[in-house]
C-alpha cells in the first residue's frame, strides 16, 4: 500500500474516532470567523501526536476556494526531515451552520467528515488554535513557520485553562527553526 493511501486511511481513522468523549474540555469556538481572512497557508506549530501525522515535519494547511466555490484544504508535510519525501492530501471543507462559521467540517476521504473547530484566532489572523469535538486533537497554527515564544506560551495557558493537557503537544519542525 502506498504512503498516500496510508495517509488517506489514517485520515479516515480520525474521522471515525472523532466522537465526543464527554470530557470536561472547553471546546467553545470563536464567536466570529471571517472565512475570507482565514483562507491561505497556515504552518503547524504544534499538535497532539496522531497516527495520520506521525513523523511529518514542515506541515502546512492551505485553504482556498475551488472552481465550484467550495472550500478546498490541502495538508502537506515531509517525512521525518524537511528534506524528506513530501506527503500531501487534498480535501474539502464546509460550514454546516452559517451562524457558526467557526465550526467547520473537513473531509479527506469520500463523504466522511470530521469536525474542525476554530477555538482561537487573533484579530489579525496570524495565529489560530484548532480542535475537534474530541479532546484527542489539537493544533496551534501560524501564518509564519515560527511563532513568537511569548504568544505560544500564552496560547498554552489558554488551552490549559480550557482543560487541555498541553504537555501532549509536540512542536513541529518548520523551516527557520
Amino acid at each position: 500500500m502506498g504512503k498516500n493511501a496510508v495517509f488517506l486511511l489514517s485520515i479516515l481513522f480520525v474521522v471515525i474516532s472523532c466522537k465526543d468523549q464527554g470530557s470536561m474540555i472547553d471546546k467553545t469556538v470563536v464567536d466570529k470567523l471571517d472565512i475570507e481572512r482565514y483562507l491561505g497557508r497556515w504552518y503547524e506549530i504544534s499538535r497532539f501526536n496522531h497516527r495520520f501525522e506521525r513523523g511529518l515535519v514542515g506541515v502546512t494547511a492551505s485553504y482556498s476556494y475551488g472552481k465550484d466555490g467550495r472550500l478546498i484544504v490541502e495538508n502537506a508535510g515531509f517525512k521525518e526531515t524537511l528534506d524528506g519525501k513530501k506527503s500531501s492530501v487534498i480535501g474539502k471543507a464546509k460550514i454546516p451552520d452559517p451562524n457558526i462559521p467557526s465550526k467547520l467540517k473537513v473531509s479527506f476521504f469520500w463523504f466522511f467528515y470530521s469536525d474542525y473547530y476554530v477555538l482561537e484566532v487573533d484579530e489579525d489572523y496570524q495565529w489560530a488554535v484548532v480542535g475537534t469535538n474530541s479532546d484527542k486533537y489539537l493544533w496551534i497554527l501560524s501564518r509564519k513557520p515560527q511563532m513568537d515564544e511569548s504568544i505560544y506560551n500564552e496560547l498554552l495557558n489558554r488551552l490549559s485553562d480550557r482543560g487541555y493537557d498541553v504537555s501532549k503537544l509536540i512542536k513541529v519542525e518548520q523551516l527557520g527553526r
